[in-house]
Protein backbone atom coordinates (compact mmCIF):
# COMPACT_ATOMS: atom_id res chain seq x y z
CA UNK A 1 0.00 0.00 0.00
CA UNK A 2 1.60 3.17 -1.28
CA UNK A 3 2.17 5.82 1.62
CA UNK A 4 -0.49 8.75 2.13
CA UNK A 5 2.16 11.54 3.20
CA UNK A 6 1.88 13.32 -0.08
CA UNK A 7 0.07 16.42 -0.43
CA UNK A 8 -3.76 15.82 -1.48
CA UNK A 9 -3.91 12.17 -1.10
CA UNK A 10 -4.77 10.12 -3.53
CA UNK A 11 -7.35 8.81 -2.11
CA UNK A 12 -9.46 11.83 -2.04
CA UNK A 13 -9.59 11.04 -5.80
CA UNK A 14 -12.49 8.50 -5.65
CA UNK A 15 -14.81 10.66 -6.57
CA UNK A 16 -15.32 8.86 -9.71
CA UNK A 17 -18.24 6.41 -9.90
CA UNK A 18 -17.64 3.97 -12.73
CA UNK A 19 -21.16 3.67 -14.65
CA UNK A 20 -21.12 0.12 -14.81
CA UNK A 21 -24.18 -2.08 -14.76
CA UNK A 22 -25.18 -5.38 -15.22
CA UNK A 23 -25.98 -5.82 -18.59
CA UNK A 24 -27.38 -9.30 -18.15
CA UNK A 25 -29.53 -10.49 -21.16
CA UNK A 26 -27.97 -7.84 -23.55
CA UNK A 27 -24.45 -7.41 -22.35
CA UNK A 28 -21.75 -9.23 -24.64
CA UNK A 29 -20.70 -12.78 -23.67
CA UNK A 30 -17.09 -12.35 -23.73
CA UNK A 31 -17.14 -9.20 -20.93
CA UNK A 32 -15.42 -9.90 -18.06
CA UNK A 33 -14.89 -7.86 -14.64
CA UNK A 34 -12.04 -8.26 -11.69
CA UNK A 35 -12.29 -6.43 -9.06
CA UNK A 36 -9.79 -6.53 -5.99
CA UNK A 37 -7.65 -4.47 -3.92
CA UNK A 38 -4.64 -2.93 -4.36
CA UNK A 39 -2.22 -0.28 -2.98
CA UNK A 40 -4.94 0.94 -0.30
CA UNK A 41 -7.81 1.07 -2.37
CA UNK A 42 -10.42 -1.16 -4.37
CA UNK A 43 -9.48 -1.66 -7.99
CA UNK A 44 -11.92 -2.44 -11.30
CA UNK A 45 -11.26 -3.82 -14.43
CA UNK A 46 -13.73 -4.48 -16.91
CA UNK A 47 -13.21 -5.92 -20.47
CA UNK A 48 -14.07 -7.82 -23.52
CA UNK A 49 -12.13 -10.57 -24.69
CA UNK A 50 -12.75 -14.55 -25.22
CA UNK A 51 -9.15 -15.42 -24.68
CA UNK A 52 -7.61 -13.53 -21.83
CA UNK A 53 -9.16 -16.11 -18.42
CA UNK A 54 -9.78 -13.72 -15.29
CA UNK A 55 -7.33 -16.21 -13.47
CA UNK A 56 -4.78 -14.62 -15.58
CA UNK A 57 -5.65 -10.97 -15.40
CA UNK A 58 -5.58 -11.21 -11.78
CA UNK A 59 -2.48 -13.16 -11.34
CA UNK A 60 -0.65 -10.47 -13.43
CA UNK A 61 -2.55 -7.04 -11.64
CA UNK A 62 -1.21 -8.99 -8.72
CA UNK A 63 2.55 -9.53 -10.01
CA UNK A 64 2.14 -5.30 -10.85
CA UNK A 65 1.21 -4.31 -7.87
CA UNK A 66 3.78 -6.50 -6.28
CA UNK A 67 6.18 -5.04 -8.64
CA UNK A 68 5.46 -0.95 -7.54
CA UNK A 69 5.20 -2.17 -4.20
CA UNK A 70 8.81 -3.33 -3.73
CA UNK A 71 9.75 -0.62 -5.47
CA UNK A 72 7.69 2.33 -4.50
CA UNK A 73 5.76 1.79 -1.25
CA UNK A 74 6.84 3.86 1.76
CA UNK A 75 4.79 1.17 4.06
CA UNK A 76 7.25 -1.28 3.01
CA UNK A 77 10.82 -0.87 5.17
CA UNK A 78 12.58 -2.97 2.22
CA UNK A 79 10.94 -1.26 -0.62
CA UNK A 80 13.27 0.93 -2.87
CA UNK A 81 12.24 3.70 -1.86
CA UNK A 82 12.08 3.19 1.77
CA UNK A 83 15.92 2.53 1.34
CA UNK A 84 16.64 5.46 -0.45
CA UNK A 85 14.33 7.54 2.29
CA UNK A 86 16.63 6.46 4.88
CA UNK A 87 19.74 7.16 3.04
CA UNK A 88 21.03 4.82 0.62
CA UNK A 89 22.72 6.06 -1.99
CA UNK A 90 24.49 3.26 -3.66
CA UNK A 91 21.15 1.19 -4.28
CA UNK A 92 20.25 1.11 -8.11
CA UNK A 93 16.55 1.79 -8.75
CA UNK A 94 14.29 -0.53 -11.21
CA UNK A 95 13.32 0.78 -14.25
CA UNK A 96 10.09 1.02 -12.99
CA UNK A 97 11.22 3.84 -9.84
CA UNK A 98 13.10 5.34 -13.02
CA UNK A 99 10.39 5.82 -15.16
CA UNK A 100 7.94 7.38 -12.29
CA UNK A 101 11.01 9.69 -11.55
CA UNK A 102 11.52 10.84 -15.02
CA UNK A 103 8.03 11.34 -14.95
CA UNK A 104 7.71 13.65 -11.85
CA UNK A 105 10.55 15.40 -12.92
CA UNK A 106 8.51 16.10 -16.07
CA UNK A 107 5.86 17.49 -14.23
CA UNK A 108 7.44 19.02 -11.80
CA UNK A 109 9.47 21.46 -14.51
CA UNK A 110 6.13 22.38 -16.36
CA UNK A 111 4.07 23.03 -12.86
CA UNK A 112 6.96 25.38 -11.97
CA UNK A 113 7.11 23.37 -8.37
CA UNK A 114 3.66 22.91 -7.81
CA UNK A 115 3.90 18.75 -8.09
CA UNK A 116 6.31 18.30 -5.63
CA UNK A 117 6.69 14.38 -4.27
CA UNK A 118 9.01 15.77 -1.26
CA UNK A 119 6.54 17.86 0.79
CA UNK A 120 5.33 14.69 2.87
CA UNK A 121 7.13 16.31 6.20
CA UNK A 122 4.70 19.53 5.40
CA UNK A 123 1.74 17.57 5.32
CA UNK A 124 2.34 16.31 8.78
CA UNK A 125 3.84 19.75 10.07
CA UNK A 126 -0.14 21.33 9.11
CA UNK A 127 -1.43 18.24 10.83
CA UNK A 128 -2.96 17.48 7.58
CA UNK A 129 -2.50 13.73 8.17
CA UNK A 130 -5.38 11.05 9.06
CA UNK A 131 -7.36 11.65 12.39
CA UNK A 132 -5.11 15.18 12.77
CA UNK A 133 -6.08 18.62 13.69
CA UNK A 134 -4.83 21.47 11.93
CA UNK A 135 -1.59 23.10 13.61
CA UNK A 136 -0.06 26.29 12.93
CA UNK A 137 3.33 26.09 11.77
CA UNK A 138 5.80 29.09 13.28
CA UNK A 139 7.98 30.58 10.97
CA UNK A 140 11.18 28.74 12.35
CA UNK A 141 9.82 25.40 11.81
CA UNK A 142 8.51 26.22 8.48
CA UNK A 143 12.50 27.41 7.48
CA UNK A 144 14.01 24.33 9.07
CA UNK A 145 11.03 22.21 7.12
CA UNK A 146 12.14 23.67 3.33
CA UNK A 147 16.07 22.33 4.31
CA UNK A 148 14.75 18.87 3.44
CA UNK A 149 11.75 19.65 1.19
CA UNK A 150 12.09 20.50 -2.83
CA UNK A 151 12.11 17.97 -5.76
CA UNK A 152 15.24 19.95 -6.81
CA UNK A 153 17.26 18.55 -4.02
CA UNK A 154 17.34 15.34 -5.41
CA UNK A 155 19.37 13.18 -8.88
CA UNK A 156 18.91 10.32 -10.37
CA UNK A 157 22.19 9.52 -11.76
CA UNK A 158 23.92 7.70 -14.58
CA UNK A 159 24.54 4.69 -12.18
CA UNK A 160 20.49 4.81 -11.23
CA UNK A 161 21.20 5.54 -7.89
CA UNK A 162 19.40 8.56 -6.38
CA UNK A 163 21.49 11.71 -4.53
CA UNK A 164 19.38 13.48 -1.75
CA UNK A 165 21.16 17.14 -1.07
CA UNK A 166 19.49 16.52 2.50
CA UNK A 167 19.74 12.93 4.41
CA UNK A 168 16.26 13.47 5.77
CA UNK A 169 14.50 14.34 2.48
CA UNK A 170 11.52 11.74 2.02
CA UNK A 171 10.27 10.73 -0.87
CA UNK A 172 6.31 9.24 -2.31
CA UNK A 173 5.39 8.78 -5.33
CA UNK A 174 1.85 8.44 -3.66
CA UNK A 175 0.32 10.99 -6.32
CA UNK A 176 1.83 9.11 -9.36
CA UNK A 177 2.27 5.79 -8.46
CA UNK A 178 -1.42 4.89 -8.61
CA UNK A 179 -1.86 6.46 -12.12
CA UNK A 180 1.25 4.49 -13.51
CA UNK A 181 -0.17 0.96 -12.13
CA UNK A 182 -2.87 1.50 -14.11
CA UNK A 183 -0.97 2.40 -17.30
CA UNK A 184 0.61 -1.02 -16.75
CA UNK A 185 -2.65 -2.78 -16.42
CA UNK A 186 -3.55 -1.32 -19.28
CA UNK A 187 -0.32 -1.91 -21.27
CA UNK A 188 -0.90 -5.86 -20.39
CA UNK A 189 -4.07 -5.75 -21.97
CA UNK A 190 -3.23 -4.47 -25.12
CA UNK A 191 -0.25 -7.14 -25.18
CA UNK A 192 -3.32 -9.65 -25.17
CA UNK A 193 -5.22 -7.98 -28.06
CA UNK A 194 -8.01 -6.64 -25.61
CA UNK A 195 -9.19 -3.34 -28.03
CA UNK A 196 -12.14 -2.56 -25.03
CA UNK A 197 -11.50 -2.01 -21.38
CA UNK A 198 -11.85 -0.34 -18.24
CA UNK A 199 -9.06 -0.01 -15.67
CA UNK A 200 -9.79 1.48 -12.19
CA UNK A 201 -7.34 1.89 -9.39
CA UNK A 202 -9.04 4.22 -6.85
CA UNK A 203 -11.00 6.40 -9.08
CA UNK A 204 -7.44 6.35 -11.02
CA UNK A 205 -8.90 5.71 -14.88
CA UNK A 206 -7.85 4.43 -18.46
CA UNK A 207 -10.84 3.67 -20.92
CA UNK A 208 -9.99 2.01 -24.15
CA UNK A 209 -12.40 1.12 -26.89
CA UNK A 210 -16.13 0.94 -26.27
CA UNK A 211 -18.43 -0.02 -23.55
CA UNK A 212 -20.33 -3.58 -24.61
CA UNK A 213 -23.62 -2.46 -23.19
CA UNK A 214 -24.35 0.61 -24.72
CA UNK A 215 -21.60 0.32 -27.87
CA UNK A 216 -20.44 3.91 -27.06
CA UNK A 217 -17.13 4.94 -25.15
CA UNK A 218 -17.06 4.41 -21.81
CA UNK A 219 -19.13 6.50 -19.14
CA UNK A 220 -18.02 7.86 -16.20
CA UNK A 221 -19.58 9.79 -13.38
CA UNK A 222 -18.52 12.57 -11.45
CA UNK A 223 -19.28 13.32 -7.47
CA UNK A 224 -21.13 16.27 -6.53
CA UNK A 225 -18.94 17.64 -3.85
CA UNK A 226 -21.79 19.38 -2.00
CA UNK A 227 -23.72 15.95 -1.72
CA UNK A 228 -25.62 15.14 1.64
CA UNK A 229 -25.69 11.13 2.29
CA UNK A 230 -27.22 10.54 -0.91
CA UNK A 231 -25.16 9.82 -3.81
CA UNK A 232 -25.19 12.61 -6.40
CA UNK A 233 -23.24 13.34 -9.42
CA UNK A 234 -22.10 17.02 -10.56
CA UNK A 235 -21.18 15.97 -13.87
CA UNK A 236 -21.08 12.54 -16.54
CA UNK A 237 -18.14 12.61 -19.33
CA UNK A 238 -17.29 10.08 -22.05
CA UNK A 239 -13.72 8.47 -21.91
CA UNK A 240 -12.61 7.28 -25.46
CA UNK A 241 -9.04 6.25 -25.65
CA UNK A 242 -8.09 8.51 -22.36
CA UNK A 243 -7.10 8.28 -19.14
CA UNK A 244 -8.57 10.30 -16.41
CA UNK A 245 -7.48 10.99 -12.77
CA UNK A 246 -9.35 13.55 -10.28
CA UNK A 247 -7.79 15.57 -6.78
CA UNK A 248 -9.68 16.80 -4.22
CA UNK A 249 -9.86 18.61 -0.72
CA UNK A 250 -13.57 18.64 0.00
CA UNK A 251 -14.03 15.44 2.13
CA UNK A 252 -11.18 16.60 3.99
CA UNK A 253 -10.79 19.72 5.74
CA UNK A 254 -10.78 21.60 8.97
CA UNK A 255 -13.32 23.74 10.10
CA UNK A 256 -12.27 26.99 11.93
CA UNK A 257 -14.87 27.25 14.94
CA UNK A 258 -14.13 30.64 15.88
CA UNK A 259 -14.45 32.16 12.13
CA UNK A 260 -16.46 29.08 10.52
CA UNK A 261 -14.09 28.76 7.44
CA UNK A 262 -12.41 25.43 6.70
CA UNK A 263 -8.51 24.84 6.20
CA UNK A 264 -8.51 22.73 3.11
CA UNK A 265 -4.78 20.59 3.30
CA UNK A 266 -3.81 22.68 0.23
CA UNK A 267 -0.05 23.31 0.48
CA UNK A 268 2.48 25.62 -1.55
CA UNK A 269 5.15 23.13 -2.10
CA UNK A 270 7.11 25.99 -3.14
CA UNK A 271 6.81 28.78 0.18
CA UNK A 272 5.97 25.73 2.56
CA UNK A 273 2.15 27.78 3.18
CA UNK A 274 -0.70 26.50 3.79
CA UNK A 275 -3.55 27.77 2.11
CA UNK A 276 -8.07 27.97 1.90
CA UNK A 277 -8.26 27.05 -1.44
CA UNK A 278 -11.36 27.49 -3.40
CA UNK A 279 -10.60 24.43 -5.79
CA UNK A 280 -13.22 21.39 -4.79
CA UNK A 281 -11.41 19.02 -6.73
CA UNK A 282 -9.70 18.95 -10.08
CA UNK A 283 -10.24 16.41 -12.82
CA UNK A 284 -7.38 15.66 -15.36
CA UNK A 285 -7.59 13.85 -19.21
CA UNK A 286 -4.78 12.79 -20.56
CA UNK A 287 -2.93 9.87 -22.48
CA UNK A 288 -1.82 8.28 -19.53
CA UNK A 289 -3.00 7.87 -16.26
CA UNK A 290 0.35 9.01 -14.73
CA UNK A 291 0.16 11.93 -16.45
CA UNK A 292 -2.98 12.89 -15.33
CA UNK A 293 -2.60 11.47 -11.72
CA UNK A 294 0.05 13.47 -11.34
CA UNK A 295 -0.99 17.06 -12.93
CA UNK A 296 -4.37 16.83 -11.10
CA UNK A 297 -2.76 17.06 -7.78
CA UNK A 298 -0.81 20.23 -9.03
CA UNK A 299 -4.45 21.84 -9.84
CA UNK A 300 -5.36 21.64 -6.60
CA UNK A 301 -2.24 23.34 -5.20
CA UNK A 302 -1.85 25.97 -8.14
CA UNK A 303 -3.99 29.25 -7.79
CA UNK A 304 -6.41 28.68 -10.50
CA UNK A 305 -5.77 31.14 -12.71
CA UNK A 306 -2.44 29.72 -13.04
CA UNK A 307 -3.28 26.40 -13.40
CA UNK A 308 -5.88 27.31 -15.82
CA UNK A 309 -2.85 28.79 -18.22
CA UNK A 310 -1.10 25.78 -17.75
CA UNK A 311 -3.60 23.65 -19.09
CA UNK A 312 -4.18 26.07 -22.34
CA UNK A 313 -0.55 25.18 -22.87
CA UNK A 314 -0.56 21.07 -22.18
CA UNK A 315 -2.11 20.51 -25.87
CA UNK A 316 -2.47 16.79 -24.60
CA UNK A 317 -4.21 17.52 -21.39
CA UNK A 318 -7.79 18.63 -20.31
CA UNK A 319 -9.80 19.34 -17.09
CA UNK A 320 -12.91 20.17 -15.13
CA UNK A 321 -12.17 22.07 -11.99
CA UNK A 322 -15.02 22.52 -9.32
CA UNK A 323 -15.32 25.45 -7.63
CA UNK A 324 -16.81 26.68 -4.32
CA UNK A 325 -17.48 30.50 -4.96
CA UNK A 326 -17.63 33.13 -1.85
CA UNK A 327 -20.98 32.92 -1.59
CA UNK A 328 -20.70 28.93 -0.88
CA UNK A 329 -21.96 28.33 -4.75
CA UNK A 330 -20.40 24.91 -6.32
CA UNK A 331 -19.31 26.32 -10.20
CA UNK A 332 -17.43 24.01 -12.84
CA UNK A 333 -14.86 25.56 -14.79
CA UNK A 334 -13.88 23.49 -18.21
CA UNK A 335 -10.47 24.16 -20.14
CA UNK A 336 -12.09 24.54 -24.26
CA UNK A 337 -11.24 20.47 -25.11
CA UNK A 338 -13.22 19.01 -22.05
CA UNK A 339 -16.70 20.10 -23.51
CA UNK A 340 -16.65 17.18 -25.96
CA UNK A 341 -16.27 14.76 -23.11
CA UNK A 342 -19.29 15.53 -21.76
CA UNK A 343 -22.09 13.49 -21.71
CA UNK A 344 -25.63 15.01 -21.74
CA UNK A 345 -26.92 12.71 -18.81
Amino acid sequence: MLSILMVLRKFYSVFIFLLLVNCKNNQKDDFNQLKGYALGTTYSISYSSSKLRKNLLSHKVDSIINVINVSMSTYDKDSDISKINKGDSLLEVDTHFIKVYNKATEVWKKTKGYFDPTVGALVNAYGFGPNRTHKSVSPYQLEQILKYTGWEKTKLTSKNTIQKKHPNLFFDFNAIAKGYAVDLISEYLRSNQVSSFLVEIGGEIVAQGVSPKSNLPWKIAIDNPKQDEEKKFIQTIFLNNQALATSGNYRKYKLDKKTGKRHVHSINPKTGNSFPSEVLSASVIAPSCMVADAFATALMVMPFEKSKLLIEKELTLEALWIIENKKGVVEQHFSKGFYKNLSEN
